[in-house]
């Protein structure tokens, strides 16, 4: 096998007449003569082309849809459209038969629904080859762009004893056995037994551990998994996905705005150039899927010109209070359009709202700051009562079009006793937290971070609307497959 070549390799050849090997599966066998074969390294397939009188009709047979092959032959320039080159088959080997009965990915459309349920296949598709191609290469922008950057890669636990967002929709971790759990004498679990000696849980961010490490190394970043237990059948939530949490000594708010605008415009721009054949391919099947709908729920923009809007426009932005005004002001809340009316001044902001700043608003993305304290977490840090009392903190949310909000961060709390009242109001115990708190008690600094979900930003990019289909082996209410 040491002679084969890529197809994608191929694809780029000139040297017509030269004698190669390809090996791949079967997309389409025509007319006992044209093979379609895709190896995976390209979205594109190469032809090739037999003369059925000199193979036997039994292996012909054998060419069915999703069949292993190696094909050897030479290559020729390609006479039928949409290809330049083409193999002119001398000699085939059958790798691995595929049954056409029972093959379920036969050369036709097939709906993400249906693939859902054959996840296990659904990889070898146009559609996920061009998905999970684009998903590689924003993972890859992501970490060239900070370890260009200076950043350091830290690799944060798992397994904590601590929640992060003080949500409490946590996974638990335990070796304790289901039917004789161990209590103490009031009835509450007995975790000394357990394999850690405390209760522990899957982690919902890596954020804090983040904060340990920025404030020795200045800035460091996580790329990992994150587990939220939430009973959420939604599009657009997981109950594992992966999260990059940079975190950042001597970063203010602005300072963080402008590190999360600057990542956001490069790994877009790293997909437009690099992934050109995949986006290509995803905004046709878009523009398809988009045919079948009114005109009144068509997307103003194709795929390709949405990811160009992010990049040719600077980012607006505008605080928490800003934004309830003008969305109490608009069409859609006055004539009561919004699912959620905006009434008053402390609001959780639901996706509706946000893609309405963006998409009809502003029309270009938005960052919104200084949120509410009270409907932000615990770490964020408090900004001066305004004019009306109102207590905010020194948050901000990156909100996109299509999709609502793609970033969350803030400037953290450096001040001690101002964080431990804090907690103490959102019953956060300091105790089990000492190990934190330890970082403003020791050489405490202005710092700030956020979070960025990369299953949002590779929807974005790739125009898919569920996020089950842009990660590869999805996590969700009773759905552990594989």
């Amino acid at each position: 096998m040491d002679k084969r070549i890529r197809i994608k390799d191929l694809l780029d050849s000139t040297n017509f007449g030269q004698q190669v090997k390809v090996m791949g599966w079967v997309k389409t066998f025509r007319n006992n003569q044209f093979i379609a074969i895709n190896d995976g390294s390209t979205i594109k397939n190469i032809q090739a082309v037999l003369d059925f009188n000199s193979f036997d009709e039994s292996l012909l047979k054998r060419l069915n849809t999703g069949a292993a092959v190696s094909i050897e032959g030479e290559i020729v320039e390609s006479l039928g459209k949409g290809q330049r080159i083409e193999i002119k088959v001398d000699k085939i080997e059958i790798l691995g038969d595929s049954d056409a009965e029972k093959f379920p990915l036969q050369p036709k459309k097939h709906s993400l629904e249906f693939l859902r349920e054959i996840a296990h296949l659904r990889f070898r598709t146009n559609t996920f080859n061009a998905v999970f191609k684009v998903r590689h290469a924003l993972a890859y922008a992501i970490h060239k762009f900070f370890n260009d950057k200076g950043f350091l890669y830290l690799h944060t636990p798992i397994i904590t004893a601590s929640d992060a967002e003080g949500a409490g929709e946590m996974f638990r971790v335990s070796t304790l056995d289901p039917d004789n759990i161990p209590r103490d004498q009031d009835g509450s679990v007995n975790y000394k037994e357990d394999f850690f000696g405390k209760a522990t849980n899957l982690t919902v961010s890596g954020q804090l551990e983040g904060e340990l490490a920025a404030l020795a190394f200045g800035d460091i970043y996580t790329f990992g998994p994150t587990f939220r237990a939430e009973n959420s059948n939604t599009t657009r939530h997981l109950a594992e996905f992966w999260m990059i949490e940079p975190e950042m000594a001597f970063y203010d708010l602005n300072d963080n705005m402008d590190l999360a605008e600057e990542l956001l415009n490069y790994v877009i721009s790293y997909a437009l150039e690099n992934c050109s054949d995949e986006l290509d391919f995803l905004n046709n099947r878009l523009l398809e899927e988009e045919k079948q709908k009114p005109q009144s729920d068509r997307s103003e923009l194709d795929l390709i010109s949405k990811l160009k809007f992010c990049l040719d426009n600077n980012f607006e932005r505008i605080t928490y209070t800003e934004a309830i005004h003008i969305l109490r002001n608009s069409k859609p809340n006055q004539k009561k359009q919004f699912n959620y009316i905006i009434d008053s001044w402390g609001a959780d902001l639901q996706s509706e709202h946000e893609r309405f700043l963006v998409e009809k608003h502003f029309k270009k993305p938005v960052i919104l700051t200084d949120y509410p304290a009270a409907i932000k977490s615990f770490y964020m840090r408090l900004n001066e009562p305004d004019a009306e009392g109102r207590t905010t903190v020194r948050a901000m949310d990156i909100l996109f079009p299509g999709i609502g909000e793609i970033i969350g961060g803030s400037q953290r709390e450096e001040r001690l006793e101002k964080l431990e009242k804090r907690m103490e109001e959102m019953h956060i115990p300091k105790e089990e937290m000492s190990w934190y708190l330890d970082t403003r008690r020791f050489g405490s600094a202005p710092h700030a971070g956020f979070g960025l979900g990369f299953e949002r930003l590779v929807l974005f990019v790739t125009g898919m609307s569920n996020i089950r289909d842009v990660i590869p082996f999805p996590r969700t209410p009773k759905n552990a497959e594989f």
